[in-house]
């Protein structure tokens, strides 16, 4: 008798477990990113996620995070700057893809400020390795007129090229077939115009992204003006058997995924897919407005939720989670999520520390043993502008340059958060996930002095020297 208890008290416990969410993964709320969340991508590679979005600038940084959680606080990294007069600015939606072993990073960027939509175009990077944060090297244009949203997609073993691009009044989706991953083999031909009603608020197609499952192709694309809070996703199916052609495309003739003003989401729309760690699960991120009167800038932020499938095999993307609300984060995520880094030397090994755990302003800043002490944890805090300031956990103080010197051999030390460039940083990428650290004011490099590997050895800035007492890591605490 009391075997056949324990084995229906077994039973019960797995059906009330069947169809819950995992219990291991970090619970998260949107958004995943407040500061420049405009067209955001994830991908989800050996353990971490890698988010990109759009700057606005002549850079591409990147926050790298094993929980979608964590990209909320992530650092800001720079992974790619603008290095030619007609793509030196004004960088949108950028997007990667791991290809033939390699990274590509697709973006749009234009030629100056002042008049930028003209000239934007897009554009490809290459990785010269497997690290998601690079280094890449530019690889070309892809196409020679306004191309907006470039991503691309294998398809029947093919690779395939998709944007958007103007003609006949409208914003529409273009498609091309390449030869390899930075090459068109095709011109561009036109799969989709807006056409239902829904779609002419703005008169949009743009920001196309491939979704596949089960032998099936689905693109979902963005509808409507991004200046209006009625931005939303559409979906065409592969119908037919040649992707270049709009007639192998079917149009589902309402949206998937719109605003819902009970929600407080307006426009949500330029998205991502990705993949949970464990591969079991689908997820969208995507940007949105808190309100219907925001517009097409820095107001949108980076959302994320998971979406499910449909019994006919069609994705089913719900409708957009309320900002705060708590969700379970990606099946086979990790249970936590840092919020904390320390910071440790490439040549030394050792971390950057606040001596002697001092609330003063002006203790020095150097480096010690790594401890695990709060004196060597810091809050890495994006200031919305590709800079953040370092906040010492033990102290609530930042980072700063002695009065603002731009001298070489100027201290690094902490103060009370005055918010001047001089207690700005950029984090610049180098190779094998290390960075260097520059000022904002200065655009000099936090240093170790005269390569010391011993403790209490003084922190300061420095002209770049690109050797390894430059160079850190930012590792979760």
């Amino acid at each position: 008798m009391a075997r056949r208890i324990l084995t229906l008290l077994a039973a019960l416990l797995l059906a009330l477990s069947i169809g819950q969410p995992s219990a291991s993964a970090a619970s998260f709320a949107n958004p995943v990113k407040a500061q420049k969340g405009a067209d955001p991508w994830i991908s989800y590679h050996n353990g971490n996620y890698y988010m990109v979005t759009t700057s606005w600038t002549d850079v591409i940084t990147m926050r790298k995070s094993t929980t979608l959680a964590g990209l909320a606080t992530a650092p800001s990294v720079q992974v790619w700057k603008g290095d030619a007069a007609n793509r030196c600015c004004n960088i949108w939606a950028p997007e990667m893809h791991f290809l033939n072993g390699r990274w590509y990073m697709y973006y749009v960027a234009g030629q100056n400020i002042s008049d930028y939509n003209p000239t934007q175009r897009s554009h490809v990077l290459e990785s010269t390795g497997s690290d998601p944060m690079g280094p890449y090297t530019y690889k070309g244009q892809l196409g020679s007129g306004w191309m907006l949203d470039p991503t691309v997609a294998t398809i029947n073993g093919q690779l395939y090229l998709f944007g958007s691009t103007t003609g006949g009044g409208t914003q529409n989706l273009v498609a091309a077939r390449m030869s390899n991953p930075y090459t068109l083999a095709t011109g561009f031909s036109t799969v989709s115009t807006p056409t239902f009603s829904w779609e002419r608020n703005g008169t949009v197609n743009e920001g196309p992204e491939i979704l596949q499952r089960g032998g099936r192709t689905f693109l979902i694309y963005s509808a409507s003006g991004c200046w209006t809070p009625d931005y939303k996703l559409g979906q065409l199916s592969l119908t037919g058997s040649d992707p270049l052609a709009a007639s192998s495309w079917t149009k589902k003739s309402t949206p998937v995924f719109q605003r819902d003003d009970a929600a407080g989401v307006y426009g949500p729309g330029h998205h991502g897919h990705f993949k949970s760690p464990d591969g079991t699960e689908d997820w969208i991120v995507y940007h949105a407005n808190d309100s219907a009167s925001d517009g097409c800038d820095n107001g949108r932020t980076a959302r994320a939720q998971k979406l499910t499938w449909n019994s006919d095999g069609t994705p089913n993307f719900g409708t957009p989670a309320r900002l705060g609300a708590s969700m379970t984060g990606p099946s086979g995520e990790p249970s936590t999520a840092s919020t904390t880094y320390t910071i440790t030397n490439r040549n030394s090994g050792k971390c950057l520390d606040v001596a002697g755990s001092s609330t003063a302003d002006g203790a020095n800043v150097q480096q010690y043993a790594c401890s695990g002490g709060n004196n060597q944890r810091w809050r890495v805090e994006d200031q919305g502008d590709d800079t953040s300031r370092l906040v010492n956990v033990a102290t609530g103080k930042v980072l700063d340059t002695a009065d603002c010197s731009s001298a070489d051999g100027a201290d690094l030390r902490q103060w009370s958060w005055l918010n001047n460039t001089c207690q700005r940083f950029r984090f610049l990428a180098t190779d094998s996930g290390y960075v260097r650290i520059v000022n904002q004011a200065t655009g000099k490099v936090a240093d170790v002095a005269d390569c010391s590997t011993a403790d209490a050895a003084d922190v300061r800035q420095w002209s770049w020297l690109g050797n390894n007492c430059q160079q850190w890591r930012l590792n979760p605490a």
